[in-house]
C-alpha cells in the first residue's frame, strides 16, 4: 500500500514535470533595421512567428527599430541589444565586427546572396503631372529643380543615392572624375533638406510638400503611391541606377547572450523562402529568388544597374565619398 502511494505520488510529479517542460517558450527578438523596411518586417513578422510556432511550438514576438542605416549600425555598437541586424548596406554591418566584433568576420558569406534576401534600386518621386519634365538624372541638376534627399552621414538611403548619381555622371562623361563631381555637386546645390533618414525625406517631400523631387529608394517610391494615391505621385525610373543590396546578419554576441541564436537564425534564413520571398515582392521589393523574382519582375520598370563593385566595394567607397572630409564633405560645403 506505502509502495503504491509513492508510484502514484512519483507518477504525479513526473506528470507536472512533463507539463512544465511542454509549455511553450517566449521568445523575443530585436531586428534593428532601416527606415523603408517598416512595413516589409510588419508584414513578414506574424508570418514568421506563426512559421516558428508550427515548427517548435515557442511564441516569438518581433520588435522593430527604425531609423537611418548608418545612426542604426553606430546604436548597436553603443549598446542597443539587436539580436538581428538588416540595414541598408554591408558597410554598416561590417562596422559591428570591425569595431567590437558582435558578428563574425565572415557574416556576409553565412547566408545566401552575400547574406542580401532581397534587392533595389534607386528612383525618383515627383508631383502628379510631372511639372518640371524629369526623366532621368541630367534633369534634376538644373538650376531652379528642388532636390529632396536624405544625409549620407546618416543614411544608407543617402549613400546609395550619391552613387547612384556619381556613376551615372561617370558614365556620360567618359569616367572623368571631375565631371562626376561638378555633377554630385550641382546636385547638392539643388538640395532643399537633407534628412536624417530615408524615410524622413519622404515626409518632407510627400507630407510637408517641400521640393519637386524626391531621390529614393524604389520599395519606398512604390509604397508612396500605394498609401497616397498615384493620383497625387508619380514614380520616375532614371536609365541607369545602382543596384541596392541591403543585407541581414545575426548579431551574435548578443544572440548568445539572449539565449536566441536559433530563432534568429532561422528569422533570416526564413527571408529566402517561397513565404517570405512573397512578402518581400508584395512590398516592392525586388526577390533574389528566380521564380518569384520573376513574377514581380512586371511591377518594376526596366533600367540598366552596375553594382557596388564599381566603386571597389563598401570599404573603399566609404573611406573615398563618405568619410570625414571625404568627396561628400567637399561637396556639400562647395553646394552650400
Amino acid at each position: 500500500m506505502k509502495n503504491n502511494f509513492y508510484k502514484l505520488l512519483f507518477a504525479a510529479s513526473l506528470s507536472i514535470l512533463t507539463a512544465s517542460n511542454s509549455q511553450a517558450a517566449e521568445v523575443k527578438l530585436l531586428n534593428v533595421s532601416y527606415d523603408p523596411t517598416r512595413e516589409l518586417y510588419q508584414e513578414y513578422n506574424p508570418v514568421f512567428a506563426k512559421y516558428w510556432k508550427e515548427k517548435t511550438g515557442d511564441d516569438v514576438t518581433v520588435n522593430q527599430s527604425h531609423a537611418g542605416s548608418g545612426k542604426q549600425a553606430r546604436s548597436v555598437l553603443e549598446g542597443l541589444e539587436a539580436d538581428v541586424v538588416t540595414l541598408a548596406l554591408a558597410y554598416d554591418v561590417d562596422q559591428l565586427y570591425q569595431k567590437r566584433k558582435l558578428i563574425p568576420e565572415d557574416w556576409q558569406s553565412l547566408l545566401p546572396n552575400n547574406s542580401s534576401p532581397y534587392t533595389s534600386t534607386i528612383v525618383f518621386l515627383v508631383r502628379k503631372g510631372n511639372p518640371k519634365g524629369i526623366k532621368d538624372w541630367n534633369d534634376i541638376v538644373k538650376p531652379g529643380i528642388s532636390i529632396v534627399t536624405p544625409n549620407p552621414k546618416t543614411s544608407g538611403g543617402a549613400r546609395w543615392n550619391f552613387l547612384a548619381a556619381w556613376g551615372y555622371a561617370l558614365k556620360h562623361n567618359n569616367n572623368e572624375e571631375a565631371a562626376a563631381k561638378a555633377f554630385v555637386t550641382q546636385l547638392y546645390k539643388n538640395a532643399a533638406v537633407l534628412d536624417t533618414g530615408a524615410r524622413g525625406a519622404t515626409t518632407s517631400f510627400v507630407e510637408r510638400e517641400i521640393g519637386d523631387v524626391l531621390i529614393t529608394w524604389e520599395n519606398e517610391g512604390y509604397m508612396v503611391l500605394k498609401e497616397f494615391g498615384a493620383d497625387k505621385f508619380e514614380l520616375i525610373t532614371p536609365t541607369l541606377s545602382i543596384l541596392t543590396e541591403p543585407p541581414v546578419a545575426v548579431v551574435e554576441d548578443v544572440a548568445r547572450k539572449h539565449g536566441t541564436t536559433d530563432v534568429a537564425t532561422e528569422y533570416l534564413k526564413h527571408l529566402y523562402s517561397k513565404e517570405g520571398q512573397e512578402i518581400i515582392g508584395k512590398n516592392y521589393y525586388r526577390p533574389t529568388d528566380p521564380e518569384i523574382a520573376a513574377k514581380y519582375a512586371k511591377q518594376f520598370q526596366p533600367l540598366q544597374l552596375f553594382k557596388i563593385d564599381e566603386f571597389g566595394g563598401w570599404n573603399v567607397a566609404q573611406n573615398k565619398f563618405f568619410a570625414d572630409d571625404g568627396l561628400f564633405d567637399q561637396i556639400y560645403g562647395a553646394g552650400k
